[in-house]
């Protein structure tokens, strides 16, 4: 079968080969790959910032955002041929640690987890896989066009989890919400939050393209001015982009008690100086929260499938911006002016 694979570390080393069909040991619930999406992780990946191959493998096969149809599934599993599933990316760590041992791998403590298409796993960018079924997420036919987007959606889902887990501190009855960055994982919590009835504001720089329409279409405010002008007094900010000044605007401007939650990642190509001492005395006297969130178990897929089949599916289409067959992958990984998410299609 064919595969997109990667040498991990090798900058240029991705290409389109033919592979070995996966082996009943990798998992036995068989899956056609219908599509794959392109996120910044697959993008890093190749640019040889991180990745690791399967134990005495040199070639990695790419792609964790996976959407497919079930072709065999053994008795009683819970799935069955024509199935529409989603692949679920880490797995615990052989200790297992005390997270990993109770299904919050996503929590895992020393770092020993693997993941499909990242760390120590193939991913799903073939035209089959292999799975186990206790990762495999059953969809409704209503996302066959759009189940690529459960995975990115998941890691909303934990983000809001903890949200919510966090509030409970206290009386928590929060109203305006700011996301900054309006690509998949911004659009997706503002989508969870809209779904919450909550007032939704995302900040974003770009004027054009479909970012600005998607959230409106949501019924939020878009933004492209800074924090301190779009919403100093958001309840809470989840921060999308990774960005070191909208990182430290984020935790500076919030609603007394607020809480803000990163999910984007910092190349750490940018410094800034930051005024800790003000930092601080203004989180204690505020009662603020930071807190970092990355990465899902089977609770928060099982959620993002929930809330993707309760969306407006022409809404999320929209943030499919491109889909690319197989055979043309390299143009899914180049990132074009008015991207949100482009997909490799490898069925139909």
């Amino acid at each position: 079968m064919k595969a997109l694979t990667v040498i991990p570390g090798r900058v240029g080393s991705a290409r389109l080969e033919a592979v070995p069909d996966p082996t009943p040991e990798q998992g036995e619930v068989l899956v056609q790959t219908l599509a794959v999406g392109v996120c910044g992780t697959d993008i890093d990946i190749l640019a040889g910032h991180y990745g690791t191959p399967a134990p005495g493998r040199e070639h990695l096969i790419l792609g964790h955002e996976a959407l497919g149809r079930v072709l065999d599934a053994p008795p009683g599993c819970g799935l069955q041929p024509g199935d529409l599933v989603a692949g679920i990316v880490r797995r615990p760590d052989p200790v297992p640690c005390l997270n990993c041992a109770a299904g919050e791998w996503d929590m895992c403590r020393n770092g020993l987890f693997s993941e499909r298409g990242i760390k120590s796993l193939d991913g799903f960018c073939s035209e089959r896989f292999r799975i186990e079924p206790a990762f495999a997420v059953k969809l409704s036919l209503r996302l066959e066009r759009t189940g690529a987007l459960v995975e990115p959606a998941s890691v909303v889902a934990k983000a809001w989890e903890h949200i919510d887990r966090i509030g409970s501190r206290a009386v928590w009855s929060p109203s305006r919400v700011l996301v900054t960055g309006a690509g998949p994982i911004g659009l997706l919590a503002a989508l969870l939050g809209v779904q919450r009835g909550l007032e939704m504001h995302v900040l974003d720089r770009v004027t054009d393209g479909p970012k600005p329409e998607l959230v409106r279409s949501l019924g939020a405010t878009y933004h492209t001015s800074s924090i301190q002008e779009a919403r100093p007094d958001a309840d809470i900010i989840v921060e999308c982009t990774g960005a070191t000044a909208l990182v430290i605007d984020a935790i500076n401007y919030n609603a007394p008690n607020g809480i803000v939650c990163l999910t984007g990642v910092s190349s750490g190509e940018r410094r800034q100086t930051i005024d800790v001492s003000t930092l601080n005395r203004t989180m204690v006297l505020q009662n603020d929260v930071v807190f970092g969130s990355v990465n899902a178990n089977r609770r928060h897929f099982e959620a993002a499938v929930k809330a993707l089949e309760q969306a407006d599916q022409a809404w999320l289409e929209g943030l499919i911006t491109r889909r690319v067959p197989l055979a043309r992958w390299e143009e899914a990984l180049v990132r074009q002016p008015f991207d949100v998410k482009p997909l490799i299609e490898l069925a139909t």
